[in-house]
């Protein structure tokens, strides 16, 4: 088997978690008790690779393999009062009680440091009962103080005890339109310095997409953080599906990374989910894989604020779920990339991967997820950068770190990091194939409609 460890960190990462286990179990058919209560016809295919995601325990229960972390006990009590509350492990719930106050340095440095011990312990207690680890999957944001500081914290701590397993992040970024607190940049700015060293594969989520997402197009006039967990919880068990159910074309995260990341750096990528359809309109949908196809290629459908037309598309990869045939699966992405040829580079072939699983999700026919590495996300550090530099060059606000024991040295390296991160995309973007087969840099042009 195969085995996935989710970590959970922060109340963002907490919320999106909890809302995943809900996703997964619904599809696995485990119960809010841990028992499975699916239907003896499918219970083949929901329990084969259960392991998957789940430890078996005594009496039939089935035990999510997560850990859930954060500095102060309150997200965690109410998802364990929740509904879903006690399927999870109880001593894999590990809080501090000060909080970190939406400062990184707390959650890197000083308070974060005093509980990532006990984390650690319980991550390495999970492992250690693995038959096969694949890697670790961590939820958090950027812009607060646990999910970033304590989180980037126990990637680079996981990253030193196992080099070679895959660690995939679910990454909530700030977005311009949805501030929560006023250092957000300079959050998700030390943040990403960590990432892009200690991640493998960082799927970039906003809140802002995800609220245009539900007001354009699921048409909802008020959404609530629990619709857009909602979505990013379909997007993550679409990326992961393939290891759970059986299929014609394989996809772990391993392959994942393989086809996606052309340069080591350059893992940050865009996902969608299909078919995303307004309560109303589900009834006049025919769910064909040209449709998803359409919708999935949609800029409107990206969970980040960056427009994939803006940009190349370096490689993508497209996981289709439900009764689809492989033939016209592959003849719709050689028709998009060959429509759509100036947004892809020409210097990678073939650089869109498709797999395809049997099980769609539960009351879809099919559906599909996307994953993109794009030069557009650039767009997205770029306003992060901006921000960051407007309130750094006054140093504003930089004594509640300094008073941490960070040193500005460490801003000023994340900075730099994050711009040379950007210009890497950007090299990327304007490079093309010369005629004796080198590339050459080529001046900058401009891919607006």
């Amino acid at each position: 088997m195969r085995e996935i460890l989710h970590i959970q960190g922060g109340q963002c990462g907490n919320q999106i978690g909890s809302k995943f286990w809900e996703v997964i179990c619904d599809e696995h058919g485990i119960d809010t008790t841990g028992k499975y209560s699916g239907d003896a016809s499918s219970s083949d295919l929901q329990l084969e690779r259960i392991n998957v995601y789940y430890n078996e325990a005594s009496g039939g229960k089935y035990v999510p393999r997560a850990v859930l972390m954060d500095l102060e006990p309150g997200t965690m009590e109410s998802i364990r009062s929740g509904p879903f509350g006690h399927i999870f492990r109880p001593d894999n719930f590990v809080h501090g009680q000060s909080g970190a106050g939406n400062n990184w340095a707390k959650g890197h440095y000083t308070e974060g440091a005093e509980l990532i011990d006990a984390v650690l312990d319980v991550v390495r207690k999970e492992a250690e009962n693995c038959d096969c680890l694949q890697g670790f999957q961590v939820c958090h944001s950027l812009g607060g103080g646990t999910g970033s500081g304590m989180g980037t914290l126990l990637i680079s701590k996981i990253r030193e005890e196992y080099p070679d397993r895959m660690m995939l992040t679910f990454s909530v970024f700030p977005s311009p339109k949805v501030s929560d607190t006023v250092v957000e940049p300079y959050n998700a700015t030390l943040s990403v310095h960590q990432l892009v060293e200690n991640a493998d594969e960082c799927m970039v989520l906003d809140n802002e997409a995800l609220y245009d997402i539900c007001f354009r197009t699921l048409k909802l006039s008020t959404p609530s953080f629990g619709d857009l967990n909602h979505l990013i919880s379909a997007t993550m068990s679409g990326v992961t599906c393939c290891l759970r159910f059986p299929g014609q074309l394989n996809s772990d995260l391993r392959k994942l990374a393989v086809n996606l990341i052309p340069f080591p750096r350059l893992h940050f990528f865009m996902v969608g989910f299909a078919p995303l359809t307004s309560r109303g309109s589900q009834g006049y949908l025919s769910l064909t894989v040209p449709e998803l196809t359409q919708q999935m290629w949609d800029s409107k459908n990206m969970m980040c604020a960056a427009d994939p037309r803006h940009g190349r598309y370096l490689t993508a990869s497209a996981m289709f779920r439900g009764k689809m045939s492989t033939k016209e699966v592959d003849e719709q992405m050689i028709n998009v990339q060959n429509k759509n040829s100036s947004y892809f580079v020409e210097w990678i072939p073939n650089n869109v991967k498709s797999s395809v699983c049997d099980i769609p999700p539960t009351g879809l026919t099919m559906a599909s997820t996307f994953v993109g590495n794009s030069t557009s996300i650039q767009e997205m550090f770029r306003r992060v950068s901006e921000q960051f530099t407007a309130m750094f060059r006054r140093k504003a606000f930089l004594h509640w770190y300094t008073g941490e024991g960070m040193d500005e040295m460490e801003f000023t390296e994340a900075e730099s990091n994050m711009n040379d991160l950007v210009a890497e995309y950007q090299q990327y973007q304007d490079a093309t194939v010369e005629e004796d087969g080198e590339y050459e840099e080529e001046g900058e042009e401009n891919y607006d409609d």
